[in-house]
């Protein structure tokens, strides 16, 4: 794991399944109403639903609240070429 990753505390705490708030972001990769993909301390974090938006975004604090209907939450370690492919079946 890189060392930029084992900085700071990684959280996730879902609300309903209709809110869930992130703590460790560290960039937004992509976003639509179907799927938010972004990097965290642990890792890419794929979010997957139906009338997804992101109802608060502070990078600097790493805190990102996602609202809308969420299906599925999805880790992964990362490198470059897995965000492309990633990107790629998110928006097909």
């Amino acid at each position: 794991m890189a060392e930029e990753k084992k900085k700071g505390r990684h959280t996730l705490n879902m609300e309903e399944r209709e809110r869930v708030r992130i703590g460790g972001v560290m960039e937004v990769l992509s976003f639509d109403e179907d799927g938010i993909m972004m990097e965290t301390t642990c890792g890419l974090l794929l979010l997957k639903g139906a009338g997804m938006h992101i109802g608060k975004l502070d990078l600097e604090a790493g805190d990102v609240v996602v609202d809308g209907s969420i299906d599925s939450m999805t880790y992964s370690d990362g490198t470059l070429a897995e965000k492309h492919s990633i990107l790629g079946r998110l928006f097909r």
